[in-house]
């Protein structure tokens, strides 16, 4: 069964944040709040949590994972961002974007795209996010919490926990945060390709 722990939206408390952070460290998995909606990760090396967020989400080997990142400098360990993208990241960073990008070799290869060996990425702009990801000092796998045959992400984290208290480890309340995903834009190539429409603004992208 969960754990349950509600944190407060604008000032975390310091005790759960580490705790949480704790759990992920022994392999735990766990549904986060967002700026965009909830999301449900691990850490990157934890093997079996991936295969959990497959299983929850029915998700193929093709699915782009995102790696939540506690700031640029942190996301650079894991994408290679040449000057333009640097500009792009530097100008959406946080905020509600996905970044899809080549991943370096820190990046294990089972959790990139099979063919394109690109990663998605980004720093959300939510205070519990960010202070548990300062704390874990590493990203987070994650992926929305979209379940299968849903339209929209679930929204409210009690209704998260009966659902799903027998699949995850952590559930963090923290607010609400809306049903709107993260605009993906594929920074991959030589231009930007708008890959999804979501809750971050397209005026910084010449689309």
């Amino acid at each position: 069964m969960s754990q349950f722990f509600s944190i407060h939206a604008e000032n975390p408390q310091a005790r759960l944040i580490k705790q949480a952070a704790d759990i992920i460290r022994k392999g735990g998995l766990v549904i986060y709040p967002t700026d965009s909606c909830y999301a449900i990760g691990c850490s990157l090396d934890n093997k079996s949590g991936v295969d959990r967020i497959r299983k929850i989400r029915q998700l193929d080997d093709k699915h782009h994972f995102t790696l939540a990142c506690r700031d640029l400098s942190q996301l650079g360990n894991y994408a290679r961002v040449d000057n333009q993208a640097f500009r792009l990241l530097k100008a959406a960073t946080p905020g509600s974007y996905t970044f899809i990008l080549l991943a370096t070799k820190e990046v294990p290869r089972r959790v990139s795209h099979p063919k394109k060996l690109t990663i998605g990425l980004r720093v959300p702009d939510h205070p519990v996010a960010l202070a548990l990801l300062e704390e874990l000092g590493e990203p987070l796998l994650s992926s929305s919490l979209l379940l299968p045959n849903e339209e929209f992400p679930m929204t409210d984290a009690w209704e998260i926990r009966d659902r799903l208290e027998h699949e995850v480890d952590l559930v963090i309340e923290g607010g609400y945060c809306g049903t709107d995903p993260t605009t993906v834009v594929d920074l991959s190539g030589d231009m930007p390709i708008l890959i999804r429409e979501g809750k971050g603004s397209l005026a910084l992208f010449s689309f």
